[in-house]
C-alpha cells in the first residue's frame, strides 16, 4: 500500500524547508523545532486534563492527568513520550493522550521523564518506572483503580514503557495489566531491513537521528551494559504484561518492533500486533498532520479497554 496523501503531503513539506545536520545540532535546537505542538482538536474537549507533580525521591517531574468523562474510578494508563529521549513534552503528546483516553474509557497519566544528553541513561527509565510506583502509591489521591495498571509510549516512550514494565517484573511491582508499544526502539544495532529501507531520511526519521539519538541517550556506555535500553537483548522476557505493538509500514524502526512482538511470544506473552499500512514514524503525536492515524489511537484504545475492564 502505498503513503497516506496527509504523508506524502507532509514529507514534501519537510522536503522544501533548509537541511539540518541532525548529528550536529544542539539539543536546544532540536527542541526548538520539535517542542511545537499544534492546537487542541476542539473534538476532544471532554476530556478533563489537570497538571500536577510526581514527587520522586530527589526530583520533582511534571505530569498531566486526564480522565474520561463520566468515569468513577477509571483503570489508569502511565503514558510516556516519545522524542529519541531528547525531545519532546507533555504539550507535543497532550493529543495523543487525550484520544488514548477517550478511546479506552480508562485515565491517562503523561510523565515527563529527564531528558538526554543532560541526564543520560538511566535517568529516563528510572524517572519513568518510579512514576509508575508513585501513581501507584496514590492511585486513591488521583481517583483512579490501582488494581488497573497499564504503561503505553511511542518510540523513544514504548522503549521506555517496556522498560518499566521489565523493572515492575523484577522488582515486584506494581503489576501491570497491559503495555501499549507503539513503534518502539528495541534495538541499538539499526542494521534491519527498515532501516536500510527507509533510514535515509526520506520518510523523516533517519538512521542518522536515531543514531544520535542513541548517543545522547547512552553516552560512551555501550549498549550491553544499558539492558533497560537495548531491551531486545533482554536475557529474558517471560513474565512480562500482555502486550499491544503497533509498528509503521514506512518506519526505520519498523523492523525492531516486530522482532520484540515476536521475542515476546516466545516467552510466552500475550502479544497483539499491527502495522499501520500507510504511515510513517510520528503519526502518534502528529494527528494533525496525519489524521489516518487517528484509527491507531483508537485501536489502541481498544486493546487497553479490553485488558483493563
Amino acid at each position: 500500500m502505498s503513503l497516506a496523501p496527509s504523508v506524502t503531503a507532509l514529507i514534501e513539506m519537510f522536503a522544501a524547508l533548509p537541511a539540518l545536520d541532525v548529528e550536529t545540532v544542539s539539543a536546544a535546537e532540536l527542541r526548538a523545532l520539535y517542542d511545537n505542538p499544534g492546537p487542541p482538536d476542539p473534538a476532544l474537549a471532554s476530556i478533563e486534563a489537570r497538571d500536577l507533580t510526581v514527587a520522586l525521591a530527589g526530583r520533582d517531574r511534571p505530569a498531566r492527568l486526564y480522565r474520561p468523562p463520566g468515569v468513577a474510578n477509571p483503570a489508569l494508563v502511565v503514558h510516556y513520550h516519545g522524542g529519541g529521549w531528547v525531545v519532546c513534552t507533555l504539550d507535543t503528546h497532550d493529543d495523543a493522550c487525550r484520544r488514548l483516553c477517550a478511546a479506552s474509557g480508562a485515565a491517562v497519566l503523561a510523565v515527563s521523564y529527564r531528558l538526554a544528553p543532560e541526564h543520560r541513561y538511566p535517568a529516563a527509565t528510572l524517572d519513568c518506572y518510579d512514576a509508575l510506583v508513585w501513581a501507584h502509591a496514590n492511585a486513591a489521591v488521583l481517583g483512579v483503580d490501582a488494581t488497573r495498571l497499564a504503561v503505553a509510549g511511542d518510540s523513544a516512550g514504548g522503549n521506555l514503557a517496556a522498560s518499566v514494565a521489565i523493572q515492575a517484573r523484577d522488582n515486584g511491582g506494581p503489576a501491570l495489566k497491559h503495555q501499549v508499544l507503539i513503534y518502539p526502539v528495541t534495538d541499538a544495532t539499526m542494521a534491519t531491513d527498515s532501516y536500510t529501507a527507509f533510514g535515509g531520511g526520506e520518510y523523516l526519521l533517519s538512521k542518522a537521528a536515531m543514531g544520535r539519538f542513541w548517543r545522547d541517550y547512552l553516552g560512551p556506555m555501550p549498549a550491553a551494559a544499558a539492558p533497560l535500553a537495548d531491551i531486545l537483548a533482554t536475557p529474558s522476557l517471560a513474565g512480562l504484561p500482555p502486550a499491544s505493538v503497533l509498528t509503521a509500514a514506512y518506519d526505520p524502526l519498523r523492523d525492531e518492533g516486530r522482532a520484540f512482538a515476536a521475542r515476546l511470544r516466545e516467552a510466552g506473552v500475550a502479544v497483539t500486533e499491527a502495522e499501520a499500512p500507510e504511515l510513517i514514524h510520528g503519526f502518534w503525536s502528529m494527528a494533525a498532520a496525519m489524521p489516518e492515524g487517528q484509527a491507531w489511537h483508537a485501536w489502541a484504545g481498544r486493546q487497553l479497554a479490553a485488558a483493563l475492564g
